[in-house]
């Protein structure tokens, strides 16, 4: 193998540059040539591929977002598409791929891989920690630490005015952010899309609190089953029937994909991306580089997608515990 590409794709995540930076150097390093892929899967469509050396990643290990920029293909979805981004691989002479996306990036590469058979192995990159083989995924302490500093600011005001602030946070399928951030807030309620929220519950635990607490936190990951923080915010408060109290919604959005990456995500990601590169040269393929107990791991596209990757107990068990 004399040429790889390394390309990022869906959702962006602070620490995808850090993740770009470790591949290019990595393959310069074992004496690779190294392409950039811009704009993911419609930049392979449309043979926007460049050339990279190790100066075009400097400066960029601290930056959010990604230097290659990101897309939703749709035309990478029929065989056309791929075809053109295979054509396109063929024509730069890459004989490898390093996908740094989640399941929807790692679900082309597996279907990509199995009809033209060019290795490739992904990277985590998602602030959502929600794929199965790496105990986190680049990006996600960044996006909890976001978090965790609105609801620290968010809990003053709660406090000085004796209100309930229900504070909605990324996680259409998992509830990775919501739980990290709510422990780390002390959030009195953690709702999150792998348990089913009884709100009665919530409201008797609720009125009991109110006797000791004058305020409260209420984390809600937006993927929860009884709807957005505003719809959960108009439900409890019909039910607690308090008019003396006031019930306020902050829904934090595309803040928690921004910013600077925190160091655990940095390092992270720049492991991940030594490891892929290593995993090319090793003959890995289909696969994708994680690190879980503090050493690398290569899980195949197959498992990252299929599998679900659970919330820890101990960390319910924690939301419980101390919010009394």
């Amino acid at each position: 193998m004399k040429k790889i590409a390394v390309f990022t794709s869906g959702g962006d995540s602070p620490g995808m540059n850090a993740c770009i930076r470790a591949v290019v150097r990595t393959a310069i390093y074992r004496g690779l040539d190294v392409y950039g892929i811009y704009r993911g899967y419609e930049g392979m469509i449309e043979g926007d591929i460049k050339k990279l050396q190790s100066h075009s990643v400097s400066n960029i290990v601290q930056r959010g977002g990604t230097m290659l920029k990101s897309a939703r293909s749709a035309e990478f979805r029929t065989p056309e598409g791929r075809k053109k981004a295979y054509d396109n691989l063929v024509a730069n002479g890459i004989e490898g791929l390093v996908a740094i996306g989640g399941d929807g990036t790692f679900t082309g590469a597996k279907l990509f891989f199995e009809e033209y058979g060019i290795p490739t192995v992904g990277c985590p990159g998602t602030i959502d920690n929600d794929i199965f083989g790496t105990d986190y995924t680049i990006g996600f302490d960044t996006a909890v630490n976001t978090a965790l500093e609105a609801i620290d600011k968010i809990r003053d005001t709660a406090a000085a005015h004796d209100r309930v602030f229900f504070v909605e946070v990324m996680g259409r399928d998992a509830g990775f952010i919501a739980v990290e951030s709510g422990i780390g807030g002390g959030a009195e309620f953690v709702m999150v899309p792998e348990n089913k929220s009884n709100l009665d519950e919530i409201v008797k635990s609720f009125k009991n609190l109110r006797k000791s607490k004058s305020s409260s936190i209420i984390v809600v990951a937006e993927g929860e089953e009884e709807g957005s923080a505003e719809t959960v915010m108009k439900k409890v408060k019909e039910l607690v029937k308090d008019k003396d109290r006031e019930f306020k919604v902050t829904t934090l959005g595309h803040i928690q994909r921004g910013g600077n990456p925190t160091a655990r995500d940095r390092v992270l990601a720049s492991r991940c991306g030594m490891a892929a590169v290593e995993g090319l040269i090793a003959g890995k393929q289909n696969c994708m580089a994680g690190v879980m107990n503090q050493e690398v791991v290569y899980t195949s596209f197959a498992d990252c997608i299929g599998k679900t990757k659970p919330l820890i107990p101990d960390h319910l068990k924690l939301i419980e515990i101390l919010s009394i």
